[in-house]
């Protein structure tokens, strides 16, 4: 439902706070299976980032639903719902100049693009963490994959949920077949280009 009575608050641009922090905003959104590698390979990036003086900020499942999501169940809908959010919140640390780092299964080419349009395509760096689910099922640090067999965990990804395949990420990555450190080195230089600083004038209004 379209709010009445709401305008938007005239801020300083982006390019002032880029500006400030010496890089380009992106948000890197890492999609896969739970147990594929997602969220290690977003901390040992967050971790490499942080060491070249860039500010970044992870997102993913503990850090959002313990708290701004904390009324969301796993349906469809809710996940769907879930995924609107963090793009939102992605989308405030992005025009806030801060290197945005998304780890969620977000199983839906749907979720994925809604995603991508709140934030910006010129914005959305997608990285497809596509690990086999044997060997997802067989990390199972948290025991998911073995209740969602036993019936006691309902629409889980990859055992009685559907993963869609994304369509067009701009990165694919097998942490089956590659180390930690090799699979942030491929990383790195994929965003490279993204996340330098650009030449920047006339930041703020004269």
């Amino acid at each position: 439902m379209k709010q009445e009575n709401i305008y938007p608050v005239e801020t300083l641009p982006r390019t002032a706070r880029e500006a400030l922090l010496g890089q380009h905003a992106v948000m890197i959104w890492f999609t896969g299976l739970s147990g594929s590698g997602k969220s290690t390979l977003a901390l040992a990036l967050e971790r490499r980032l942080h060491g070249e003086g860039r500010l970044c900020r992870v997102l993913d499942g503990d850090n959002i639903r313990s708290g701004i999501n904390n009324n969301l169940g796993f349906s469809l809908d809710d996940r769907h719902e879930n995924i609107r959010r963090i793009a939102e919140v992605g989308k405030l640390f992005v025009d806030t100049g801060v290197i945005t780092i998304a780890a969620f299964i977000s199983p839906t080419d749907r979720m994925r693009e809604l995603a991508r349009g709140i934030i910006g395509e010129e914005d959305f760096f997608e990285i497809y963490v596509d690990t086999p689910l044997e060997v997802c099922e067989a990390r199972d640090v948290k025991g998911l994959y073995k209740k969602a067999r036993a019936g006691l965990i309902k629409e889980f990804t990859g055992v009685n949920s559907d993963f869609e395949v994304p369509a067009r990420p701009n990165l694919t990555i097998d942490t089956s077949k590659v180390s930690l450190d090799e699979g942030v080195d491929i990383i790195m230089k994929a965003i490279g280009g993204h996340i330098a600083a650009r030449q920047i004038t006339n930041i703020c209004k004269q």
